[in-house]
């Protein structure tokens, strides 16, 4: 039997410090998340968006006694500092990688001092940056983590590893990784317009099926119609992009013939809710 308590590495994620005199304006004007109040050891959840709207960076605020720091994909921590500096100027800010590593901790009783509760949904469990875990912690892999996310319907980095999806898709509104009440942001206007409009024709939510996970991008059919693609996955469950309007469509079937179904997270508001 492996302990309750787990904790992993997670070497997918790095560290950006942004710290000086302006660096809470810096980001508050660039990020989709309001970072006023942003304080010394708070966390929030947030996206640096294309100014079309799109996706391109997932992120995590961490508040420190200097500024902030930013926990990102580790593939893009070079792209962030480099979008960063971009719109820098003239802002008294300085923008470079940091050493901590990204942990994280979850299981039964996984308060730990030093640990920020994962701001998406309680589930998931905590995250830590060069700390410690708690000795009575069992320490797995990272996928081990990965599948713990997944289980609770929560798109990760691998599942926009491209610069096309919208932040809405990816339910950074239903995960409170969107402020819509705060001041402008890059690509704000057409988020907030998405957001109005409730034209939200697709979203990340996990299938189950039998069997290894399609390959990434495979075509995920229902009554004949395309309903969307399968994004990362493991053996019975894959995150996809799904076309919300169109799964009542019949019978649903991977590229390959076999099928499948949608299992929509319980933290999903209740009107996108599917009878799978």
């Amino acid at each position: 039997m492996g302990k309750d308590l787990l904790t992993a590495t997670l070497a997918s994620r790095a560290v950006v410090a942004v710290v000086g005199e302006e660096w809470r304006a810096f980001i508050q004007g660039l990020v989709t998340q309001d970072v006023e109040t942003l304080g010394p050891g708070d966390i929030l959840f947030a996206a640096l968006l294309s100014p079309q709207g799109r996706l391109l960076f997932d992120l995590f605020l961490v508040g420190t006694e200097e500024g902030c720091l930013i926990d990102c994909a580790t593939t893009h921590r070079g792209l962030l500092v480099d979008r960063l500096s971009l719109y820098r100027l003239r802002a008294k800010v300085r923008i470079e990688p940091s050493a901590p590593s990204v942990e994280a901790l979850w299981g039964s009783n996984a308060a730990s001092e030093g640990w920020l509760r994962d701001p998406r949904t309680a589930d998931l469990g905590f995250r830590g940056y060069g700390g410690g875990a708690p000795v009575n912690a069992e320490r797995v892999d990272e996928s081990r983590y990965d599948r713990h996310r997944l289980s609770l319907g929560v798109p990760g980095s691998a599942d926009w590893a491209n610069d096309k999806t919208y932040p809405i898709e990816a339910n950074f509104d239903l995960l409170g990784g969107i402020d819509f009440h705060k001041g402008c942001f890059v690509g704000q206007e057409i988020t907030s317009r998405m957001k109005r409009r409730g034209a939200i024709k697709s979203r990340m939510a996990p299938i189950v099926f039998e069997g290894p996970a399609p390959p990434q991008g495979s075509e995920l059919l229902a009554g004949g119609l395309r309903v969307g693609e399968a994004l990362s996955g493991f053996d019975g469950m894959a995150m996809a992009l799904l076309r919300l309007d169109r799964l009542e469509a019949g019978s649903r079937v991977l590229a390959d013939g076999r099928s499948w179904a949608p299992r929509l997270p319980v933290w999903m508001d209740s009107r996108l809710s599917i009878d799978a």
